[in-house]
């Protein structure tokens, strides 16, 4: 009864202090107003994301920091980006690559220190470029000083900051793991005699977000992080956070689609709205949570503007269509075509084909051979900066950097890898079909480092890299593409440009065209009197496409061939494979 009081007590201050702090002077800083400007600047930004260990090293340890990505500023701003998103840079034992974190407020010794960071973000913001920062709070370390207070005894003040389950009342009901080697979340932990959750790895323990001051622990670390002027956060596995702390039994086999057991729980809205009047409001940060739930009415409940709690959805089915075995086209237009449709009238989208979390984007969703990679490469940033939504570029996409190619265990570092290996071991699943399959869809194809130039190790750094960098780095790299007008790197830079110089591209009415057609991707973008049209071929073979009610375009936007092909009457083009081209149609 106390602790229900207290928790009520707590939340009633929070809101009054938030409202108090809504109606003050706006905090120091360089974030702006989204709440008033119909057109908030995350909706018309491009946002770049880099992976900190893998982007650039400066002082030769082999692991990237961030005086090196202060050292490539300059490329950042050339790329013509907004904003960048920062995967984590706090201090951790890495068992999941930081995001297991063992200090909220600190920077990882291995990226270097707060002077740096302070450097760094001073530096982007005098370039234009907005900094996105990773929250991780779904879970910590088990080495942060929390988890080390809960776990020492059953009535430390930390107890109930992550979700315990004494073993005098039995095991309790299993509960799934997606990084786990034996797939079971909860972990017994014999200094208590209790069982732990991860979701995650057990180096990553849940934390319970039903607890009020673990709630506003969190609200002051992003709150630390705001007062700095980071311009918004990306919130990491929030999804997940709320539980129904009972714990009952789910249905045999519910791991199948474990999302509609886990996502969007409990008072997780209730939380987001104290997130949004506590944090995100006074301080006018971006905000975007991983994953959208589970259907489009738990995504519009996330975003939509009168909910006051998040700004933009990051939904995956999209990125997660393409697997070992390939994809059909036509799943890959209904996909994004029904998300877009969903959210037409209200709320707003992320348009992302890669992250840290995926394969390499033109390995996936193209064609990553020598013949068709430039190409292909091409063709999948004019999609993604053509469509509704705010893009998200993953670093080294921008030259088309591909899948490395690891074909045995030892080479893999990630934890999702090696532990899904054992677990395929010990079930005796065919290796030689699991390693097929890992080479092509696991995360460290999208983490090798990026490809700078053709000195050793790509120019990534002088020492020895934490992950090799793939053997195409001669071919594929920074420099020779930046001195190539007709590279991948400038046709990204061509096509951002583009996406800003014509609203059309970034709120204009989207619509299908030839729904049916198996290897072309076309679709209209309608704004006012503008009209855009859009037509892909995602094939390694010519392809004719009628475009329906336009007898000739009048204009040639961008186009990653020479020429554009027509028939002789006409009205057909001739797409050459993987040729990607945005027309400008005048009524």
């Amino acid at each position: 009864m106390i602790k229900s009081i207290l928790g009520r007590c707590i939340f009633i201050a929070t809101l009054l202090i938030a409202i108090a702090m809504s109606t003050c002077t706006q905090p120091s800083g360089k974030n702006e107003n989204n709440t008033s400007n119909p057109s908030p600047w995350w909706k018309e930004a491009v946002i770049y994301q880099i992976y900190p260990r893998s982007f650039r090293d400066a002082d030769g340890d082999g692991i990237g920091d961030l005086r090196g990505i202060i050292e490539e500023l300059d490329y950042i701003k050339s790329l013509g980006v907004d904003a960048v998103w920062l995967n984590p840079i706090y201090p951790s034992p890495n068992a999941d690559n930081g995001y297991d974190v063992s200090d909220y407020r600190g920077i990882m010794a291995e990226f270097g220190t707060m002077k740096d960071f302070d450097e760094m973000l001073k530096g982007m913001h005098d370039r234009g470029i907005r900094l996105i920062m990773d929250v991780v709070v779904n879970h910590s370390s088990d080495e942060h000083e929390w988890f080390k207070q809960s776990r020492s005894s059953r009535d430390n003040p930390y107890r109930s900051y992550y979700h315990w389950w004494p073993a005098e009342k039995g095991k309790p009901n299993y509960r799934y793991s997606l990084f786990d080697e034996t797939g079971n979340a909860w972990r017994y932990d014999s200094l208590t005699d209790a069982y732990y959750l991860h979701y995650f790895s057990y180096k990553q323990p849940d934390l319970n977000w039903e607890n009020p001051q673990l709630r506003q622990e969190v609200y002051d670390i992003m709150e630390f992080w705001a007062k700095k002027g980071v311009d918004g956060f990306r919130l990491d596995a929030f999804q997940f956070v709320a539980k129904d702390t009972a714990f009952p039994p789910f249905p045999e086999g519910f791991e199948k689609d474990f999302i509609a057991y886990y996502a969007m729980q409990g008072n997780i809205h209730e939380y987001l709205k104290e997130m949004h009047l506590r944090v995100l409001a006074p301080y006018k940060v971006m905000s975007v949570a991983e994953g959208a739930g589970r259907n489009f009415e738990d995504a519009h409940n996330l975003v939509d503007p009168e909910r006051k709690e998040l700004d933009m959805a990051y939904a995956f089915e999209g990125v997660d269509i393409a697997k070992y075995d390939g994809y059909s086209l036509l799943h890959f237009k209904e996909v994004f075509s029904r998300w877009d449709s969903a959210f037409a009238e209200k709320g707003w989208l992320s348009v992302f084909l890669a992250n840290h979390d995926q394969a390499r984007m033109v390995s996936r969703f193209a064609n990553d051979t020598p013949a068709f990679r430039s190409a292909s490469a091409k063709m999948l940033h004019t999609f993604l900066l053509s469509m509704r939504g705010t893009p998200y570029c993953y670093y080294g996409d921008e030259l088309g950097m591909t899948n490395i190619g690891f074909s045995r265990i030892e080479q893999f570092k990630d934890i999702v890898a090696i532990n899904s290996y054992k677990k395929a071991l010990s079930k005796g699943e065919d290796m030689d079909l699991f390693m097929k399959k890992l080479s092509f869809e696991s995360r460290d194809n999208g983490r090798t480092p990026m490809q700078w130039n053709d000195s050793p190790h790509a120019g990534f750094s002088s020492g020895t890299p934490w992950l090799p960098v793939n053997n195409n780095y001669t071919e594929i790299n920074a420099a020779a593409q930046d001195k190539d007008p007709d590279s991948v790197l400038n046709h990204f830079r061509r096509m951002v440009q583009l996406r800003k110089s014509n609203p059309v591209l970034v709120h204009g009415a989207y619509q299908l065209l030839a729904p049916e057609h198996p290897e072309i991707y076309a679709y209209t973008r309608i704004w006012g009197e503008e009209k855009a049209v859009v037509v892909l071929n995602f094939s390694t073979e010519k392809q004719r496409f009628q475009m329906p009610g336009l007898s000739s375009p009048t204009k040639v936007l961008i186009n990653n061939y020479p020429h554009v092909e027509t028939t002789k009457n006409g009205g057909e083009i001739i797409l050459s494979p993987y040729q990607g081209i945005v027309f400008s149609v005048t009524p």
